[in-house]
């Protein structure tokens, strides 16, 4: 299902948090001519398939259109003070995609509250370009509303308090070093692990069994997985009706449950 219209299904403020590593917007050039390509075109229609099921393929217009629906969405779902995890990266033949769906985020009454970096544990795509960096590493937005800056919650923990009333917190670093992926799966070639999951929500989403985790590109369900691994709730969407059978199957092994 399309999480556009899944969230209009949804009950306002009924997640506590939302992760997810969305379409990058990589697969061209960034041109502002008017795509031709279907956007939900099956896999061997176009030249380079991240996504079982997607091109991933807009123009950067069309793009930042869609971003700004998603969070359109994100604000009605999302409890008040919740947080929205947002992996982006940029491409090599698309830079400007991330950035300006970033700004196109803040116009949207959102705040980056915070960034991390990501350090995974191999570099994709490797050396094949002859002027940029192998990329190593990519990031996490925290976004958040930008009336909630100052009260969006973090489970940090209060290491001492000085004399004049200050809390000082122990330290959580805006790094996570974490592996690419769980393994590899013909489906989703751009998945994230579930230790760089668990590593956000432990930080980030409130630590109770009720806590609802959304992700609203599902894929092949890492976000599920990380969050029935810390006894959390989970929602989410995905339009790959393969990617919903693989990530179900995981979801059962993950919960100790018989596969079919």
């Amino acid at each position: 299902m399309n999480c556009l219209d899944l969230m209009k299904e949804m009950d306002a403020g009924c997640v506590d948090v939302i992760l997810t590593s969305p379409p990058y917007n990589t697969n061209k050039k960034g041109s502002s001519k008017v795509n031709t390509n279907t956007v939900h075109a099956k896999q061997g229609e176009f030249t380079y398939a991240r996504y079982d099921g997607y091109d991933d393929n807009l123009t950067n217009d069309q793009y930042c259109d869609f971003v700004a629906e998603c969070f359109k969405g994100f604000d009605k779902v999302l409890k008040p003070n919740g947080v929205i995890l947002w992996n982006a990266s940029y491409g090599n033949e698309n830079a400007n995609a991330m950035f300006l769906a970033l700004n196109r985020i803040i116009q949207e009454g959102f705040t980056i509250a915070d960034v991390i970096t990501w350090k995974k544990k191999s570099a994709l795509p490797d050396n094949q370009s002859p002027n940029k960096a192998t990329r190593l590493c990519e990031f996490v937005y925290v976004i958040v509303r930008s009336g909630e800056f100052k009260t969006f919650k973090a489970n940090k923990k209060v290491s001492s308090v000085r004399p004049t009333g200050q809390k000082m917190y122990s330290p959580f670093y805006n790094f996570i070093e974490a592996p690419n992926n769980d393994g590899k799966n013909n489906l989703n070639k751009a998945a994230f692990s579930t230790k760089l999951v668990t590593s956000l929500l432990e930080l980030y989403a409130p630590p109770e069994k009720e806590t609802v985790v959304f992700d609203p590109f599902i894929g092949t369900g890492t976000t599920a997985v990380g969050a029935v691994a810390l006894g959390m709730q989970y929602l989410g969407s995905e339009i790959s009706a393969e990617q919903v059978k693989y990530s179900i199957e995981r979801i059962k092994v993950a919960k100790g449950e018989q596969p079919c």
